[in-house]
């Protein structure tokens, strides 16, 4: 019961939102915006406990959704919700460009992601004919409206999304519990052990990024709908990557629950808190919060919680 405990709370408040907040168009934004981050955190924690790999460019993956469904939906016609299937799919496929870093590791690996990123941004500034370059690129559709259920509002947006991060996180559940996560954890411990046995490792950590790469996309594609405006600037913003690794390991990465809830968190407090405090620069905020964070509890809030749960039940059996 104390293990189901977290994810109960975390169902608790995300109903509890909308019925509170459905007039506050304010906070169901900085909801809305939060569960994008949450979902991308998601993402950036499959990759990096599960595929054993840190990146500094998920934003490359954010941007190439965002642009695929909007150019799809605006320029061919393509319904929003195949755009969104089709952003999600393309940013997969921009991961496929970046397997030859997979022979690297540690920080070489993450600054290999990063400088793709910074060349998908060129690309879509350059494209002008197709992206609108650094001009921007707007007027393509919003989220549809499904059974009454109109997903271009703050509250049918929340509601998509929140759908959107609970079907990612089940899927990360479900690989961390298949054999494929078995394997992963033994790579993890030694990855010359695991090839000695006949495991893939190569191939492991191709499928990691192509699934890390596939939720970013598809949450990209969704921001990209919601705000119904893209640039190069703002679509493959370094923000898209440093704010998903920070609401990771401030939530803690090596579970499930901790990044979507550490997302929320985070960004709630750089809008709300870190921002009222210091409105230039107040992302030093967000630097001295994770550092706090690590000293306090190195495997996030999750992993404070589950450590006490853990200590409790083990006095409680005494």
């Amino acid at each position: 019961m104390m293990r189901s405990l977290p994810a109960l709370l975390i169902l608790a408040v995300a109903i509890a939102v909308p019925i509170a907040f459905s007039g506050n168009s304010y906070v169901m934004g900085l909801m809305v915006s939060g569960l994008i981050v949450a979902g991308v955190a998601l993402a950036w924690a499959l990759l990096g406990n599960l595929g054993g790999m840190v990146s500094f460019g998920h934003a490359a993956f954010f941007g190439v959704g965002a642009y695929t469904s909007a150019i799809l939906s605006a320029k061919f016609g393509l319904p929003v919700p195949l755009a969104l299937l089709a952003g999600a799919c393309g940013a997969a496929l921009c991961s496929i460009v970046m397997l030859p870093a997979l022979r690297l590791s540690g920080p070489y690996f993450a600054l290999a992601i990063l400088a793709y990123a910074h060349i998908f941004k060129i690309l879509a500034t350059e494209a002008t004919s197709i992206t609108g370059g650094s001009a921007g690129f707007q007027r393509f559709p919003p989220l549809p409206t499904i059974m009454g259920l109109d997903l271009s509002s703050r509250v049918g947006s929340y509601c998509l999304l929140v759908v959107l991060v609970a079907i990612c996180a089940a899927i990360y559940l479900a690989v961390k519990r298949s054999h494929v996560g078995t394997a992963l954890r033994a790579m993890a411990e030694s990855e010359d052990a695991t090839r000695v046995v006949g495991v893939n490792a190569t191939l492991l950590k191709a499928w990691m990024l192509l699934l890390s790469a596939f939720i970013t996309g598809l949450f990209g594609a969704m921001n990209a709908h919601i705000i119904n405006f893209l640039e190069p600037d703002y679509a493959f913003s370094a923000s898209w990557s440093i704010l998903p690794i920070i609401a990771a390991i401030f939530g803690g990465y090596r579970t499930i629950l901790g990044p979507v809830a550490g997302a929320v968190l985070i960004y709630l407090f750089d809008q709300i808190i870190a921002k009222e405090l210091l409105p230039v620069g107040h992302e030093i905020l967000l630097g001295i919060l994770l550092a706090g964070m690590i000293l306090i509890a190195p495997n996030g809030l999750f992993g404070m919680f589950q450590r006490k749960t853990v200590k409790g039940a083990a006095h409680a059996a005494a």
